[in-house]
């Protein structure tokens, strides 16, 4: 009584086709897919981003407003 069978599935899918129709419910397939691979690649870009803030030197992580420079001294002559 807990579990359905394949059967019971099949007629809700039925149903649910009956009542969206199959184009309403392959745009929404689309856009859900479309979704996920946007998340996916902002998570790429996110950790790609991540991985170039790093100092390539002391590998340590550089702030986004640090300015990196190099001082030497004045020769004075």
């Amino acid at each position: 009584m807990g579990s359905f069978s394949i059967w019971h599935w099949l007629i809700v899918l039925v149903i649910v086709a009956l009542i969206f129709g199959t184009k309403k419910l392959r745009n929404v397939g689309g856009d859900l897919g479309g979704a996920v691979k946007g998340f996916k690649d902002g998570m790429r870009e996110a950790n790609s981003d991540a991985d170039a803030k790093h100092d390539p030197v002391t590998h340590q992580r550089v702030a986004d407003d640090t300015i990196d420079v190099q001082a030497r001294e004045k020769n004075k002559s």
